[in-house]
């Protein structure tokens, strides 16, 4: 099943004029996925005339204020809407405190249902139709978190030549076969799916992985994603500004994604003392340990296919 990314924002400590803080939308079937909610995310959701209003699930990586702070303009706008399904914001302890907080505070008018999840370990924190989301630490100054969605197994290729030397007919056999299912022909010959398809073929991963320092289990969180959309935040020059205030450079996001075997690696949550032409050192140095790097910009948009 098809994915869409929708980069709305791309800074990292504070909005500028050009650039938005970081915060990614992804799209299945209908239904959004929003990764952290920094000042100003609901204007760039409608830049882009995005549904808002079917988000699902608000993933939150940290409590710092560049990650968080749109959240209350989000809550308020939600319930502008008819909303009949319940919202959930997930993230590390401290969020459900922040979500009361400042629906106390504001006075806000909330028409629909807000199911706030704290996490503190690893592993699978939502799960829907065919997904699930795993959540996982990364090293910041504060508990952070990383989280990838993953589609659940597909089923393998359908042979149709195997089907043909069977003499299994063409039509609804063949297609509860893909399906999984066991047959039984006319002769009372059974047939499995495994004797007309191939291995189930892993589904549509998609990573995000912002402030922190290059610990080894972040590989083996994102490892094999389709797109990895990782902070590449300093260049190598600033390595040891990078290490004091825990935040990777670019090319550490390149050793990530290569150890990792991704497909793709799209840097974001840039410095504000990186202008546009000075991204372009970013990318160099990222592409020189993992060639499928590139320049996520505000208000891009990446379509995401899994051949069928």
């Amino acid at each position: 099943m098809a994915f869409e990314v929708f980069i709305l924002g791309t800074g990292g400590m504070m909005p500028l004029p050009h650039r938005a803080l970081t915060s990614v939308l992804a799209r299945r079937a209908g239904e959004l996925f929003l990764f952290d909610c920094g000042e100003g995310t609901q204007v760039s959701l409608k830049k882009l005339n995005l549904r808002w209003k079917k988000i699902t699930a608000i993933l939150v990586s940290h409590t710092h204020a560049d990650h968080v702070t749109g959240l209350p303009g989000m809550l308020m706008l939600t319930s502008q809407v008819d909303r009949s399904e319940p919202l959930y914001i997930i993230g590390p302890p401290k969020i459900k405190e922040y979500v009361e907080a400042s629906r106390s505070i504001l006075d806000m008018y909330i028409n629909y249902e807000i199911i706030v999840k704290e996490v503190t370990k690893k592993g699978v924190v939502f799960e829907g139709d065919g997904y699930h989301i795993n959540a996982f630490a990364l090293k910041h100054s504060k508990l952070c978190l990383g989280y990838s969605i993953e589609e659940d197994l597909r089923p393998g290729v359908f042979y149709p030549q195997k089907a043909i030397s069977k003499k299994i007919p063409r039509g609804p056999l063949w297609s509860r076969l893909q399906a999984g299912e066991t047959v039984r022909l006319e002769n009372g010959q059974t047939v499995t799916p495994q004797e007309v398809m191939g291995p189930k073929r892993p589904g549509t991963k998609i990573s995000f992985v912002t402030d922190t320092l290059p610990i080894p289990g972040i590989a083996q969180h994102v490892a094999y994603s389709d797109l990895l959309i990782c902070e590449g935040m300093f260049s190598q020059e600033l390595s040891a500004s990078a290490l004091e205030k825990k935040h990777l450079t670019a090319e550490q996001a390149a050793i990530i994604a290569k150890q990792a075997k991704v497909k793709r690696l799209g840097l974001i949550h840039y410095s504000p003392r990186y202008t546009e032409r000075d991204l372009k050192i970013l990318l160099k140095e990222a592409q020189k340990i993992f060639p499928e790097s590139f320049l996520s910009y505000d208000l891009q948009s990446i379509q995401i296919h899994n051949p069928e």
